[in-house]
């Protein structure tokens, strides 16, 4: 198979060459290409040696795979990795990388679509695959504004250097599908906020200012004791009755989780003087409709009272409005759950109606209040007063 000479968009993408091993050797130093890659750790020069003069040129002339680099068209500098890591019969699965140096000037998008290209008209390729380790937002992005459509989580589909299986987003680009789509603004908005560590929120209460911050291994024995209060139970669908290790299921899993996917963000409400646990604030994104939102809270007997969960709710929604590029927020909740109704007022949502037998509580389906909040609304940005 002879490897391919792309000129496009200012880029030179060409099989590697010995003399690109140096290049090769101080991009891969780079703490994300690690994380996020096979590449050896720590890097040395004899890998990226072995990798231009080696394993690239047998990949090729296998038939195996189509290792390319990335360069500057004028400068003739590294920008990134590139090319087919496997060919199997019609279907492929692309991969890449981009140096730290050249990040966020769209190479790594311009480099797949014509990749994609090639292998579709080229070799032929019917099903061209990608795939990430959940959580590496920037990668998924590029696969997206690509045109490559996702369709699923993969449990355990990759293999970490510890040999620990990791789950992987898997997502394909079929003969026919745009490389050129057009992405929601949403979309990019939320990859950039997943991919960094999850921030903390600050709002004003009566009582001084509260954090809204990440759980922590400390708010374990708060949230078992607080979930077994008889209104929480009531009115929400914790388990019950509520054991330690349901809360170390969801401190430890089950937010990170939802983090590390871009499907939601749950925050912690820190009391403003001692920031013990006096709270959750969970924002859950639709998986589809990436402008779309709803939003749930707890506030354990304690916190109740003191205006922090209006403020927290209104800090959250406007992170959600201005870093995720959400359009709306929405809030259900039990018809008769009045505490709860309050605090969605207070931070400005508009009750909408009564939407008849909605929510499953408990094994029976029953009435809710809807609510929602828009980002055309006001107010939306955590000055609400509690």
């Amino acid at each position: 198979m002879e490897p391919p000479k792309i000129i496009t968009a200012g880029l030179v993408i060409r099989a590697w060459q010995p003399q690109d091993a140096a290049a090769v050797e101080r991009a891969c130093q780079d703490p994300d290409i690690q994380r996020w890659t096979s590449v050896p750790v720590p890097y040395h020069r004899e890998h990226a040696d072995f990798f231009v003069a080696q394993l690239s040129p047998t990949k090729w002339r296998d038939g195996t795979g189509a290792p390319l680099g990335v360069f500057d068209e004028r400068t003739g500098d590294l920008l990134g990795s590139t090319g087919l890591i496997s060919i199997t019969g019609q279907q492929a699965e692309i991969g890449y990388w981009t140096a730290p140096w050249a990040r966020g000037k769209g190479s790594a998008t311009a480099a797949t679509r014509a990749v994609a290209r090639w292998a579709i008209e080229e070799l032929g390729v019917r099903r061209l695959v990608w795939r990430a380790e959940v959580g590496n937002h920037p990668s998924r992005l590029v696969a997206l504004r690509s045109g490559f459509t996702m369709e699923g989580i993969a449990r355990h589909d990759i293999e970490d250097r510890d040999s620990t299986r990791r789950d992987a987003w898997v997502g394909s680009l079929l003969p026919g599908d745009p490389t050129d789509p057009e992405i929601a603004d949403a979309e990019v908005r939320r990859a950039k906020a997943f991919s960094r560590p999850q921030p903390d929120l600050f709002a004003t209460t009566r009582a001084g200012e509260i954090k809204l911050r990440a759980l922590e291994e400390r708010d374990i024995d708060a949230i078992t004791e607080s979930s077994s209060d008889p209104e929480t139970v009531r009115w929400t669908t914790v388990p019950h009755p509520y054991r330690r290790e349901h809360a170390e299921s969801f401190v430890r899993d089950i937010a990170p989780t939802n983090w590390r996917r871009g499907s939601g963000a749950v925050f912690a409400i820190g009391d403003p003087e001692t920031d013990a646990y006096a709270g959750i604030m969970d924002l859950r994104l639709h998986p589809t409709r990436s402008a779309l939102a709803d939003v749930g809270f707890v506030v354990p007997p304690h916190a109740r009272g003191r205006g922090f969960a209006p403020a927290a709710l209104s800090a959250v929604c406007a992170w959600g409005f201005t870093a995720l590029g959400v359009d709306r927020i929405g809030w259900w909740a039990n018809v008769g759950n009045e505490a709860s109704r309050r605090v969605a007022e207070k931070a400005g949502f508009t009750f909408e109606g009564t939407n008849r037998g909605y929510l499953d509580h408990r094994g029976e389906l029953i009435d809710a209040w809807a609510a929602a909040l828009l980002a055309s609304d006001e107010p939306f940005n955590g000055r609400t007063p509690a």
